[in-house]
């Protein structure tokens, strides 16, 4: 009996391992090395990640918060803490519509949250004229009601939450920048006269130099008449 004890605790290891062999799903044991690990399933690379097709100086565009929510993961650029006022926006340029009296002004989005945007425009050195506001997808905007012939400066503002972009107005424009490049989120706008302004105008020009030398003309013949012109005396024939 002593001799027969040592074998029972193998015997049931070997009935055990029998009978874990046949259960659905069991996997074959096999012995390994000590220290060696079981392999795992390699992990799926993830997919690069693309650029989003963000223009800041689009007119009406979508949003970066509506394009990565989108199926394909892309990236956009980076913005400021939405708690701090918005940097200023870019004037991209102004072109004036001199016929219809207005001009129509494109901007680009700062890197920064912004809710909405307007535009103040000042004419001489009174109070800026305010037109907006414009939700943040907007990047163009109309002005209207221009003097032909006058002279605006013309800024851009963005806001969100936490405030404003400053604008530092015709202050910050250096002497003779009028129908110079833009400044930051401002620029001149210089409106020119009409071009029926400029026939009529050379018209008129013209027909008052025309009455002038007529009126001349007319002076002459009449001082002429009244006063007489003296007259060489005439010499006679045959003698020299």
């Amino acid at each position: 009996m002593t001799g027969s004890m040592p074998g029972a605790p193998c015997l049931l290891w070997l009935l055990l391992a029998v009978a874990c062999s046949g259960l659905p799903g069991a996997r074959p044991w096999a012995p390994r090395a000590l220290g060696e690990e079981e392999e795992e399933e390699a992990p799926r690379t993830p997919r690069p990640a693309v650029l989003c097709d963000y223009d800041r100086c689009r007119h009406l565009q979508v949003p970066c918060g509506e394009l990565q929510a989108g199926p394909a993961p892309c990236l956009c650029p980076g913005l400021s803490s939405p708690d701090r006022p918005p940097l200023p926006p870019r004037l991209a340029d102004v072109h004036v519509l001199a016929e219809a009296g207005g001009a129509e002004v494109r901007w680009c989005a700062p890197s920064s949250p912004v809710l909405r945007y307007w535009l103040l425009l000042w004419e001489g050195g009174g109070p800026p004229r305010r037109s907006g506001p414009f939700d943040a997808t907007a990047r163009r905007a109309e002005l209207r009601g221009l003097r032909p012939g006058g002279a605006y400066f013309v800024c851009v503002v963005a806001a969100n939450a936490a405030g404003e972009s400053g604008a530092p107005g015709p202050a910050a424009a250096p002497e003779g920048s009028a129908g110079g490049p833009a400044l930051g989120p401002c620029g001149p706008v210089v409106v020119p006269p009409r071009p029926g302004i400029l026939v009529h105008a050379a018209v008129g020009v013209g027909a008052a130099l025309a009455l002038l030398s007529v009126g001349a003309l007319a002076w002459h013949c009449w001082l002429r008449e009244r006063c007489g012109c003296p007259r060489r005396p005439r010499q006679p024939r045959g003698v020299h």
